[in-house]
């Protein structure tokens, strides 16, 4: 089913104030390797060393396209689904509602936006505290996310120092610190803006906003019950908490009845348009009756975070604060992006507050960089075979690939009723699944057990050991759930 291509508004107005602006490199190249993740400073996008970085429904998940500069000027990345088919050319997508995605609050009714007052002055003469950053990935081109020790006032004070509005702020559980949403009004560059925020002591996380992607691929029964070794009769995640963060769902799909325990929208000011992936991913996880997923009787606790394939770093996060409040002991997050400390921090704080953390690997192609959070350590990273336990072509390749699970051409709910759906954000739901199971068999079983005992028992597909295509192979629950810890 085809999906309009979604461009954030504030890209288009700052795209035009970008392009006769000096700035540095900021690229969206899905051809960089993993060693080129963290960009060398000063570099230009075709010369950095940068790196890391799509599931469909009757569609085919590709890269965005690549942007380079050149002559001084910064051309920004083009914000647009990269998880369905190209749209042609003269059709022009739509902007989203309310200018773009808005920060999601850690409550359901987030604290009012602060209104500058009046025109912001950027200050004069702000020296570097270090090099100017090239900036890897898509991402919102007037925002930064800072983390700030201090109270609302030196917040304030921060924002009037750099010449900065303050979009949102909140309090953040995983990144214990007060999250801040900058917005730079006058078209300076992300990369230099992160750079002069380094001189306040104050700031002690800065990042990008980035964008990140639902993973989709094209899409006859569900043949996962029996390429993971799982008893459909017997399967069971009985009252285990799982977190999806996802797009909104269909509640009233039968295969959802008595499912979804909380939901939450991370994204309140957006209104919800798409329901098909969030209802597939849990439904794959947890449905009921004729569409029953991996671990019927499991709880899932569903944050909507994404609207037209689309989120950013700021929301997502704050979909994260929310799933750690739940005591959830699963999160599933089908989606991929660029690396982000940000995002980095709150897996790895996560993971210690005993979390099991499982992604998707991205359907970007063997050639793609490094798919986020899976590529995290910590962070399941789980790739997609199909009945024959043959690799998606389309799959991301590398050191990073956990595990492999089926998702190619499996029937899962959807906001339609049901449909045919491919990609790694299924075979991570798969995966999420499965491991209710374990942890509804032996609740004390910790997530390092888990871990070790998924990649000691995987049925290998690949060369002999771990490869960046299979990883270390096949899920086998069965074997897992009788490995010792």
């Amino acid at each position: 089913m085809a999906t309009k291509a979604v461009v954030l508004h504030a890209a288009i107005l700052a795209a035009t104030a970008f392009v006769a602006a000096p700035g540095f490199a900021q690229t969206n190249d899905p051809n960089l390797s993993q060693k080129q993740i963290d960009c060398r400073n000063g570099k230009t996008a075709t010369g950095a060393d940068c790196g890391k970085d799509g599931d469909a429904r009757k569609d085919g998940g590709r890269p965005g396209p690549s942007t380079t500069t050149g002559g001084g000027a910064v051309f920004l990345p083009a914000l647009i689904v990269d998880l369905f088919p190209n749209p042609p050319a003269s059709a022009a997508p739509p902007s989203p509602p309310n200018g773009g995605m808005p920060p999601g609050g850690p409550t359901k009714t987030p604290p009012p936006t602060p209104t500058p007052g009046g025109p912001v002055t950027p200050p004069t003469r702000l020296n570097l505290a270090e090099p100017p950053r090239a900036v890897s990935g898509e991402f919102v081109p007037d925002e930064v996310l800072v983390t700030v020790n201090g109270d609302a006032g030196a917040v304030q004070q921060i924002a009037n120092s750099f010449g900065l509005q303050v979009r949102s702020q909140r309090q953040s559980l995983l990144l214990g610190g007060t999250l801040v949403r900058f917005g730079i009004p006058d078209g300076r560059p992300v990369g230099v803006v992160l750079a002069q925020l380094a001189a306040d002591g104050r700031t002690e996380r800065r990042e990008p906003n980035h964008i990140y992607s639902l993973q989709q691929a094209a899409g006859i029964l569900n043949y996962a019950f029996e390429r993971i070794a799982l008893d459909a009769k017997n399967a069971s995640g009985e009252n285990v908490r799982v977190a999806v963060i996802d797009t909104g769902i269909d509640d009233t799909n039968p295969a959802l009845a008595g499912v979804i325990a909380v939901q939450y929208d991370a994204m309140p000011n957006v209104p919800i348009e798409k329901r098909d992936h969030g209802t597939s991913v849990d439904g794959l996880i947890a449905g009921v009756g004729a569409l029953e997923g991996m671990a019927p009787g499991a709880r899932i606790y569903h944050a909507r975070a994404f609207e037209g394939g689309k989120s950013t770093m700021d929301i997502i996060l704050s979909a994260l604060d929310w799933a750690a409040s739940q005591d959830v002991r699963i999160i599933n997050m089908s989606f991929v992006g660029p690396k982000n400390d940000l995002l980095g921090t709150a897996c790895r704080n996560a993971r210690a507050l005993g979390m099991v953390l499982v992604a998707a690997a991205g359907n970007n192609g063997p050639k793609a960089p490094y798919g986020y959070p899976a590529a995290f350590d910590g962070v399941i990273a789980v790739t997609a075979t199909d009945a024959k336990d043959g690799l998606m072509p389309q799959a991301n390749r590398g050191p990073y690939v956990f595990i492999s699970a089926p998702g190619v051409e499996m029937v899962a709910p959807s906001g339609a009723g049901s449909d045919v759906v491919t990609g790694t954000s299924f075979a991570a739901a798969i995966v999420s699944g499965a491991i209710a199971n374990l942890i509804h068999a032996a609740p004390d079983r910790s997530a390092d057990d888990i871990e070790k005992a998924l990649a000691a028992t995987a049925r290998d597909l690949g060369p002999k050991g771990r490869d960046n295509d299979f990883g270390y192979g096949l899920l086998d629950i069965k074997a897992a759930g009788a490995a010792k810890g």
